[in-house]
């Protein structure tokens, strides 16, 4: 090809690999969250060495009824996802209109039981460590959850404008690595914030 026909040669719209930048993007985007998810965890066990009881004062740590749930619901909202981009890599418009439905369902739910959480909690999050690091860790994965259900709302729209099909899946693919992403955060944020104070406690008995 000369350089006068390759000048008139159409750009492609549309692109697809792992390597193609909107991964790359996501990929940057979820390592980066990643560590800075890693520095709370951090900083909270660097506080937790330095005291000899935990949670501080005389707060008792948060019951676990109520994240339980709010666990399963966030950890079952990504098997809906899962299915969905199976069902849009065979073409199947509503398997992925219906999977993608169920996981913002479900990443609502889960939002609400937060919320609920907040609102009933037993402290404020200027009482203490134990307390600011409660709140703002929780926080925080509560944001990136937003941000999900907001991607999920984005990615919606277009399946059911029909954007998507067997070979044509990005956005699905991406919105489906930040949610998965997500969901592994809240397994250690329930483990190190909600459980082990209890382990804790249970520990000194």
């Amino acid at each position: 090809m000369t350089l006068p026909e390759a000048r008139q040669a159409p750009l492609p719209s549309y692109v697809s690999g792992p390597l193609q930048p909107a991964s790359l993007g996501m990929l940057v985007l979820i390592m980066t969250e990643g560590i800075f998810f890693a520095l709370l965890f951090t900083t909270y066990f660097y506080i937790r060495s330095g005291t000899q009881a935990w949670p501080q004062g005389a707060i008792e740590p948060q019951e676990l009824a109520l994240p339980s749930v709010g666990t399963f619901l966030l950890l079952s909202s990504s098997f809906p996802l899962i299915l969905a981009e199976a069902a849009i890599k065979r073409g199947d418009q509503l398997g992925l209109r219906i999977g993608l439905a169920a996981t913002f369902t479900l990443g609502v739910a889960f939002l609400g039981l937060q919320m609920y959480e907040y609102a009933n909690a037993k402290f404020f999050a200027d009482e203490n460590a134990y307390a600011s690091l409660f709140f703002v860790i929780t926080g925080f994965h509560s944001v990136h959850v937003f941000v999900g259900l907001i991607m999920n709302l984005f990615v919606q729209a277009r399946a059911w404008r029909g954007h998507f099909n067997e070979k044509r899946h990005l956005a699905v693919q991406n919105v489906s690595w930040y949610w998965h992403f997500v969901d592994a955060v809240w397994v250690f944020i329930f483990l190190i914030v909600y459980l082990s104070p209890h382990w804790y406690r249970f520990g000194q008995r």
